[in-house]
């Protein structure tokens, strides 16, 4: 299967200088395991429940402390995720869990996003990225490889843990961006980013809705911008308050291997370089306004073309 999604990436990056191993690889603290039931980083967990089954990520410190509310036990948390989720429906598991902010998704749970057709060659002047983490920086760097100028901002108050933890990704995905450190908390902060926006043709954001909008970032009050939206499950509707990483995120699409009936995790993290690749891509097919891409319906896309 890995195969056959090198194939399907070797057409989509044909003319921005990556291979699909590029794309795909980030190097991480202590390295990365062989992908099954838990995810290569260690922090995802492909888990029965009555009906099917649950992806649940505890990449956060913060995360460990909110299983006791999620299954009303004590003791080892996957042993306590384990038991309640074999006692619950699927759905229902994760509707809960998702009200605590874990990141959760049932397997397959996603529709596919529409994908833009690649060679697209509209190359923005100017972009602001935003973003932190994989997938929109990806998308940002992509846009750098096809010609455009792009501003990294790098905010003061909560710094992208990728150059600390995967050096050798950062340097991928960051590398031909002039950066910008900011504080956005402080109203000079602020200002300083309104005004590189408005100079701008593009910016990629990887954070939910209500977080741009406490930063005074809303889609509508720039007409101008074409907005590339990265999130877990949507930048608008039912999705857009729920959080989510790349591996949770890849088993929402149904993108995993199957062996004797059970779900096994196929790559690391996969949703994530997937969407930054298909976010890039419709910038460059020519996509304008609000281009909402969330991870789980990529992987969702994903799943279909290589089923």
């Amino acid at each position: 299967m890995m195969e056959r999604l090198h194939e399907l990436l070797a057409l989509r990056l044909a003319g921005l200088g990556l291979s699909p191993p590029d794309l795909l690889t980030r190097d991480a603290p202590g390295g990365l395991a062989a992908p099954g039931r838990v995810s290569a980083n260690g922090s995802c967990r492909l888990i029965a429940a009555q009906d099917g089954w649950i992806a649940l990520n505890l990449a956060r410190e913060d995360d460990l402390d909110l299983i006791p509310a999620l299954t009303g036990r004590d003791g080892d948390p996957w042993e306590a995720v384990t038991a309640a989720a074999r006692e619950s429906a699927a759905a229902d598991f994760m509707h809960r869990a998702a009200e605590l902010q874990l990141p959760v998704a049932v397997v397959g749970e996603s529709a596919p996003q529409a994908l833009a057709p690649p060679g697209g060659r509209t190359v923005p002047c100017r972009v602001v990225d935003l973003s932190a983490l994989w997938a929109g920086p990806l998308c940002a760097g992509l846009l750098a490889r096809a010609g455009a100028e792009v501003l990294r901002i790098e905010s003061v108050g909560r710094p992208d843990p990728t150059p600390a933890g995967s050096p050798r990704l950062d340097a991928r995905i960051n590398a031909g961006k002039a950066r910008l450190a900011l504080d956005l908390r402080t109203p000079g902060g602020r200002e300083r980013l309104l005004a590189e926006l408005a100079n701008a043709d593009v910016v990629v954001t990887s954070a939910r809705p209500a977080a741009l909008a406490r930063l005074g970032l809303r889609p509508a009050a720039f007409p101008h911008l074409t907005w590339a939206a990265i999130t877990a499950h949507g930048f608008t509707g039912a999705g857009a308050a729920r959080v989510g990483f790349g591996d949770d995120c890849a088993a929402a699409g149904g993108l995993v291997r199957w062996e004797q009936g059970e779900p096994r995790f196929l790559g690391d993290a996969l949703a994530d370089p997937l969407t930054g690749l298909e976010a890039a891509l419709a910038v460059l097919a020519g996509q304008r306004g609000l281009i909402d891409m969330a991870m789980a319906r990529v992987a969702a896309a994903y799943a279909e073309r290589l089923a």
